[in-house]
């Protein structure tokens, strides 16, 4: 459904609540001030206002979010969310509205359940406003997506209408997911914060399978205490508020051998922003990564090529008429060329970096590293370049960009943190440090 339909549902309520945080959100309405059918209106007033530029959104159902708001209200417990919408990434399943993977080969696909994080969601109050415009099959091949500051440029992928939509205050919060760097990316193109969990802690049953050794569900939102919101919300626990550490974090400055790839500019940026945490009281070191994590990047553009095509078995020999040429040509060729014996060097490579990282850690609780070259290139045609979030995405570390203060040329530049596997909870902690000595 277009969203006109929804200027029959009465007048548009006074406060632009769609520019609010989940967190007031939720305040308003346990305060009983605005209701969910309150924020419906205005998400709805600014995605009829922005979607034809901006084309983040593959499917509404705006119908169906006004009648699901009205019963949540109806309840005695309304669930964390109380009736927040979200955007969800359209490889994500959804039972009552298509899941079509980027791909005209799934168009109008109605799967039979829930993935497990949209359960999640609506069992917690959440209302699924849509899904959100996908890279075909979340790999490379980009959707209709545009940047919502500049047309012009991409908003990066494969997650781009989930980054896009929250970054254009059509809905506070929205589901992602990640095999490379497609959460990371986009939010730092974007100027939202996005965050990969550790990989297996959130639950990938129901998202159609680009690469199992490494695909993580992404969380998308406009701040850190929103980010972690949504991730207890997944993890069905109660939400714990984002602290402040008590002592300044030891921070390792991890600019990789991928840095000479930062364009000047940004490279300048990155370095003043980190040099300002070191004014602020925190212990900044330079962290250069031993030779074991060397191969990380070649073992997982191999793993995850071999499993792509292992997993599109069914499109490449029923529908490979319906496959871009990007996908055919590139990822899928290099999956199919890559030998067993190979694939298994790849994954001993890695398992000997997952082994040695803890030691690098040691003295600190966050590495600081680029999330991508810098601004949102201009076109379309291209998500950007993917290397800055694979070695960390290889190690199933949680990372989380973050937006650095005033951006780039007036578009925003993130950068990116990443902690040990499973101190995601820590992580968001540090962020927050980090992000309050940036205001």
């Amino acid at each position: 459904m277009r969203t006109s339909d929804v200027r029959a549902c009465g007048a548009m309520p006074s406060r632009s609540l769609n520019r609010l945080s989940a967190r007031e959100l939720i305040r308003l309405l346990e305060l009983g001030e605005i209701s969910s059918i309150d924020i419906l209106r205005d998400c709805l007033a600014r995605i009829d206002e922005r979607e034809e530029t901006v084309r983040a959104w593959a499917h509404l159902e705006a119908d169906a979010a006004y009648a699901e708001a009205a019963r949540i209200a109806g309840q005695p417990s309304r669930g964390i969310l109380r009736g927040i919408p979200l955007g969800v990434k359209d490889v994500i399943d959804t039972a009552d509205m298509p899941t079509a993977y980027g791909s005209p080969i799934y168009q109008g696909h109605r799967p039979a359940a829930d993935a497990a994080v949209v359960a999640a969601v609506k069992g917690a109050g959440g209302i699924v406003l849509g899904k959100t415009v996908t890279a075909e099959f979340a790999h490379r091949f980009p959707g209709p997506t545009t940047h919502p500051l500049d047309p012009s440029r991409t908003p990066g992928g494969s997650s781009s209408g989930s980054a896009a939509c929250v970054a254009d205050f059509m809905v506070p919060l929205a589901l992602g997911t990640q095999t490379t760097a497609s959460t990371i990316r986009p939010a730092s193109y974007c100027g939202v914060v996005g965050y990969r969990p550790s990989y297996g802690l959130v639950s990938c049953w129901g998202i159609k399978p680009s690469s199992g050794s490494f695909d993580t569900v992404g969380v998308f939102a406009r701040d850190i205490p929103d980010c972690a919101l949504l991730r207890d919300v997944l993890l069905g626990v109660e939400p714990q508020p984002v602290r402040l550490p008590d002592n300044a974090p030891r921070i390792g400055f991890c600019r990789t051998r991928l840095w000479p790839m930062v364009e000047p500019a940004a490279a300048s940026r990155i370095e003043a922003a980190v040099s300002r945490l070191a004014a602020s009281g925190a212990h900044v070191i330079d962290v250069n990564l031993p030779a074991v994590f060397d191969p990380v990047a070649s073992a997982h553009r191999a793993i995850s090529s071999y499993e792509l095509a292992q997993n599109l078995v069914a499109e490449r020999l029923f529908h490979e008429d319906k496959l871009s040429r990007l996908l055919k040509e590139g990822k899928m060729a290099e999956g199919l060329h890559c030998s067993i014996p190979d694939y298994f060097e790849a994954v001993k490579r890695l398992e000997a970096a997952r082994m040695a990282i803890d030691g690098v850690f040691a003295p600190l609780d966050v590495f600081i590293t680029p999330s991508t070259t810098g601004i949102a290139p201009v076109g379309t045609a291209s998500t950007g370049t993917s290397d800055f979030g694979a070695i960390w995405t290889a190690l199933h570390l949680p990372s989380m960009s973050i937006p650095l203060p005033d951006g780039l040329m007036g578009m925003p530049l993130g950068i990116q943190l990443v902690a040990r596997r499973g101190e995601d909870i820590k992580l968001g902690d540090m962020a927050m440090w980090i992000a309050d000595k940036w205001r």
